[in-house]
């Protein structure tokens, strides 16, 4: 295929890898799921089972990803997303339908947690890539839109499975939504295709950073210190995000005194303003550069977190603020690192290579709801969370001061 067609080509890729993204962004309908499955095992077992006994199903699907991100990726690298993306959107769907047969927990973890977590890491990590790769000019806003469309699932989504679990069932609705993913994935993964190496869109013209680029191997670039000081900075980024993500509705609750069905709509505001910074970041950092959006990121958050720090029963204008605020830092990190990455060690081995960075992310996902959760249980607030939140804020700015002079030392 020419150039030229190349040029229009991309955006379909763009648009099919939306679509992957947003049935991949299922995950977030868990607690509906969860809700109805912790009823039906209860009745089936003849034992209570809670939605808190399911978490840890929900915890496995998030934790396996990057194993399957960065095994999924070099085949992706190496053979193009078609086939990878298609293994992982079946394996995504189909642990969806067989966790509607499941009648205990350790069968969804099975299913949901070990055969779904590993086909969305694999598909997750190929989708964004092969995007980014389209898109040389514009890679801080495309991995932003194709993060964003992940997490607008979680807005998306919710409402439509709701309707479908009241009408049936939960088990019938993990069937129903399983089988209509893989067909959605199945389609859209035809308008997928490898990016040529040495491709670059009609007009743009790359500076000489982009034309000395090394595509550094997984190996190399384990080797250099920028990779360590990237993989801190984006763990830092994105414990605040996720220490407040996984209780949102409970800090609205305990901390600010509002209804459950009040404190449902934190949820969804902090899922649109997570959406809008991946999109909004993603573009300013074509402008700007990335690691400066990063810094305006962790200043954000310690200025989100503070509001959040100083509310209580009462303040819910000062809670929405500093939740808003938390919700475009947060998005910023998740939509600024795809392109990120390809930039500091070229977009070659992206897929691999931003698999193995995402570890950082992985390790914010595990310590951040743990601290938050810790912290409320020992002293019945939240106060000391957001303290120990706005330090790693303060942290992530100093990695990006450290990052400018390695940068600086390597020119």
């Amino acid at each position: 295929m020419n150039k030229k067609n190349l040029d229009k080509r991309r955006w379909v890729v763009l648009i099919a890898g939306c679509f992957i993204n947003l049935c991949l962004g299922s995950i977030y309908v868990w607690s509906v799921f969860s809700a109805g499955m912790a009823d039906y095992l209860t009745s089936t077992l003849g034992k209570t089972v809670t939605s808190a006994d399911l978490a840890i199903v929900y915890t496995i699907a998030n934790s396996v990803g990057p194993i399957t991100m960065i095994s999924g990726g070099w085949f992706n690298d190496k053979f193009g997303p078609r086939k990878v993306i298609l293994t992982g959107g079946i394996m995504w769907g189909l642990g969806m339908f067989l966790s509607g047969f499941a009648t205990s927990v350790n069968m969804l973890i099975v299913t949901y947690g070990l055969i779904g977590g590993l086909g969305l890491g694999m598909a997750y990590g190929s989708t964004i890539s092969t995007c980014v790769k389209f898109f040389p000019d514009k890679r801080g806003l495309v991995g932003g839109i194709t993060t964003a469309v992940y997490g607008m699932s979680s807005v998306i989504l919710p409402p439509i499975v709701t309707v479908i679990v009241s009408k049936t069932n939960a088990t019938t609705a993990f069937k129903i939504v399983g089988v209509v993913f893989m067909v959605l994935i199945a389609v859209s993964v035809i308008f997928l295709e490898k990016c040529p190496e040495d491709y670059t869109p009609a007009g743009f013209k790359a500076n000489k950073a982009v034309k000395a680029q090394v595509n550094m191997n997984w190996k190399e670039m384990l080797k250099t210190p920028t990779f360590y000081v990237m993989l801190l900075l984006l763990t830092c980024g994105a414990f605040t995000g996720m220490m407040i993500t996984s209780q949102a509705s409970s800090v609205a609750q305990h901390m600010v005194g509002l209804s459950a069905v009040a404190a449902s709509l934190a949820v969804s505001v902090l899922a649109l303003f997570n959406a809008f910074g991946r999109i909004i970041a993603g573009f300013i950092s074509d402008k700007i550069g990335r690691i400066n959006t990063l810094f305006l990121a962790c200043l954000l958050a310690v200025i989100g977190l503070s509001c959040l720090y100083n509310s209580g029963i009462g303040t819910v204008v000062l809670f929405y603020v500093g939740l808003s605020i938390v919700g475009i830092s947060y998005g910023a990190f998740m939509g600024v690192y795809p392109g990120f990455t390809a930039d500091q060690f070229g977009p070659k081995n992206n897929s691999v290579n931003y698999g193995i960075m995402f570890i950082g992310f992985a390790i914010a996902g595990y310590f951040g709801p743990q601290i938050m959760g810790t912290t409320f249980a020992k002293t019945g607030a939240y106060q000391n969370a957001f303290m120990y939140a706005i330090v790693f804020s303060i942290v992530g700015i100093v990695f990006t001061f450290i990052y400018k002079l390695i940068a600086k030392k390597n020119k």
